[in-house]
């Protein structure tokens, strides 16, 4: 009996599960993209006060929370260690025996130069002059190689690693500079009739005798940066920082930052670490909650598909990833990371309106992130706003570049007048960062093979696909029209009108084309049960029942479905085949059943629905109807095509077929004026003069 109680209830556990997987896996996914945007966000405090060098205090007055340390400056700093780095020793080391081996070479080679020479008081001298050029050589020193210190640079002579003296850098001779002093020795000593003979002597026994201790230099140098101090004050709890309006410079500035600084690296103690992370975790769930919030209020069809709120949420952690990443790397090219491909890609495959709330939630996140957060979300902003204003038609390439030259354009003029704000001049105008701002233009335009990818991975569609499938070569129209030949010319006339008409009320005008050209593929499993295709004026349904040849009509519709998916249409153009007749019943085979007085379901004659849910599908059923309609038309006219038009809409919207459509009755009237111009000019009808 428990065995069965557990049984039991752990049935209704699995049972709870998958009635609710969907909203289960929703709330996965929301927090799992939440922990890894808190994941990603820098791990640092923000400091709740915003200010400019050269600029007003604008919040109150500001006293010190804490205790801290006046740091001093970066440049400061850097300026520092140069100095040490001036006045830090440097130690060469002299090897005393070079100069012995050189005299006692100098002694054979003097021979050997001078050999025609009587051994007198003369070549005594010159063999004497000589060594005391050597003498003079080696008391300065010679270099191994050249080095690039001061002339006056202060170095410190070791002999057998004890410090023997110090000398100007200066001092010392390079191998290369030995032939012009030898040449001005030689004239001072009036030995300028034997220059060519020193010269040869001391090129062959002249040999350095001095090398640079690195070791030694760089532990001494190392010892001297050690011992730099990092600090030059200190501010006491409760000591008033700033006042307000009070400008930002110097002194002031200085120790704002030092208090920015500490305030950071306290905030991220191993006490408060869960907190704050808290904290951070509350934003980002708030903001992702608005995000769904608004999917499940006005994009219904997004928010009950998984895959597609996955594709957001993801794009979303992409942003949010590229953007840290570059922060962490160089904060200085923050503006490269092209976040408007953000509201082009969901622009292609949902709907402006989302994209552009997706774009500002992102933004606002990114908030936590950069630096400057509200110049940068200013200027994020502005450009998502105009990249959802500009782009229309994505499959168009040319409609790419001129909306990717205006978003760079919106970005290099923002930022312009950011920077006049603050610095009140362009003398100090960063002209490299208009250069990083067309290079995210560029990266932009990486958005036409990205579209491409995110088609295979996530089975969305957008309208570069569209315009793959409305070409009428392709096999399953192609198929159609060998098939079904009438029924593809009348797919053909559907696209057209409802073109047209999605055109003149902003909807989305490709979609529509492609669902009117794929509407009726149903049709070619019995192409012949369908007026348009029957060219030998044999009516198969002259041998049927009205239900009978009413289920063939309305199985079209299935069959249509089921050939879509087997040639792996989107669904979105699947949904114009389910839509296009709606609940709407086959009238003409419903009054036959009439006239034939016998008992019936009316719902044997209706097709199965759902009704249209969107403006193009809408628009769909309007131009199906009508233009299958227009067929019957004997001698048409200007007048009998409006009150045609007018009683077929009318008609369907006292069935409530619409009901479920985003469209208004002012798009319908737009609608129906575009229908009725543009069947006047296929009957081509002129104007009707009064007699």
């Amino acid at each position: 009996m428990c065995q069965l109680k557990k049984y039991i209830h752990m049935k209704d556990i699995m049972n709870l599960f998958h009635k609710n997987h969907s909203l289960i896996y929703k709330v996965f996914l929301f927090v799992l993209t939440t922990f890894v945007i808190v994941y990603l966000f820098p791990k640092s405090g923000t400091f709740r006060y915003s200010f400019e060098k050269g600029k007003p205090w604008q919040s109150e007055n500001l006293y010190a929370p804490f205790d801290f340390a006046i740091k001093k400056t970066a440049e400061e700093i850097e300026a520092e260690k140069k100095q040490i780095r001036l006045q830090s020793p440097v130690f060469f080391d002299v090897d005393t025996t070079v100069i012995t081996t050189v005299k006692n070479e100098y002694t054979s080679a003097f021979e050997r130069l001078f050999f025609e020479l009587p051994r007198d008081q003369t070549k005594i001298d010159l063999y004497y002059k000589g060594v005391l050029l050597l003498d003079q050589i080696y008391q300065s020193g010679v270099l191994q190689n050249n080095y690039d210190y001061a002339p006056n640079q202060q170095i410190s002579i070791l002999v057998d690693k004890t410090q023997s003296g110090v000398k100007r850098f200066d001092s010392f001779f390079l191998q290369t500079h030995l032939k012009s002093f030898i040449e001005s020795s030689v004239t001072t000593l009036g030995l300028e009739s034997y220059r060519q003979r020193y010269l040869a002597l001391f090129f062959d026994i002249v040999k350095p005798n001095t090398e640079l201790n690195k070791s030694i230099t760089q532990i001494s140098l190392e010892e001297r940066l050690n011992q730099m101090k990092l600090l030059r004050g200190r501010v006491d709890k409760q000591t008033l920082i700033i006042s307000k309006g009070e400008v930002v410079q110097g002194d002031k500035y200085a120790v704002l930052n030092s208090l920015v600084s500490e305030y950071e690296s306290q905030v991220w103690t191993d006490s408060n670490y869960t907190l704050v992370v808290t904290a951070y975790t509350i934003l980002v769930s708030l903001a992702l909650l608005m995000l769904l919030l608004f999917m499940k209020k006005y994009r219904v069809e997004v928010f009950s598909n998984n895959t597609k709120v996955t594709f957001i949420f993801f794009n979303i952690v992409l942003m949010v990833f590229l953007t840290t990443l570059v922060v962490n790397f160089n904060s200085s090219y923050i503006y490269i990371v092209p976040l408007c491909i953000l509201p082009l890609i969901l622009k292609a495959f949902f709907d402006a309106r989302l994209g552009l709330f997706t774009h500002v939630i992102t933004v606002l996140l990114l908030g936590f992130v950069v630096a400057n957060n509200y110049e940068y979300m200013f200027l994020q902003i502005i450009a998502g706003i105009v990249t959802i204003l500009t782009v229309s038609e994505l499959y168009k390439r040319a409609n790419l570049f001129i909306s990717v030259g205006q978003i760079t354009l919106i970005y290099i003029v923002s930022y312009f007048a950011f920077f006049v704000i603050h610095e009140g001049s362009i003398d100090n105008l960063n002209w490299e960062t208009f250069l990083l701002f067309v290079l995210c233009g560029l990266a932009t335009l990486f958005v036409q093979p990205l579209i491409y990818v995110y088609e295979k991975l996530f089975g969305l569609v957008s309208d570069v696909s569209l315009l793959e499938l409305s070409d009428t070569n392709s096999k399953l129209l192609k198929e159609l029209s060998d098939i079904a030949p009438g029924t593809f010319h009348h797919s053909l006339n559907v696209a057209n009108l409802a073109e047209a008409a999605a055109n003149e009320i902003g909807a989305n005008t490709m979609l529509v084309r492609v669902g009117a050209l794929y509407h009726d593929i149903g049709k070619m499993t019995n192409p012949t049960y369908f007026t348009e295709n029957q060219s030998t004026g044999i009516n198969p349904h002259d041998e049927l029942s009205p239900k009978e040849s009413a289920q063939i009509i309305i199985n079209h519709v299935i069959d249509g479905i089921e050939l879509a998916k087997k040639n792996n249409l989107p669904d979105r153009v699947i949904d114009f085949i389910r839509t296009h007749h709606g609940t709407s019943v086959v009238y003409y085979f419903y009054n036959k059943q009439l006239e034939a007085n016998q008992d019936f379901d009316k719902g044997d004659f209706a097709y199965n629905g759902p009704n249209p849910f969107s403006k193009e599908t809408a628009i769909l059923m309007m131009c199906d109807s009508v233009e299958a309609a227009s067929k019957s038309l004997k001698n048409p006219t200007s007048t009998k095509i409006n009150t045609f038009v007018e009683a077929i809409i009318s008609k369907q919207m006292e069935s409530n077929q619409f009901l479920n459509a985003n469209i208004t009755f002012k798009e319908i009237e737009s609608i129906k004026k575009v229908l009725k111009h543009k069947l006047a000019n296929i009957y081509h009808l002129r104007i009707e003069y009064p007699d």
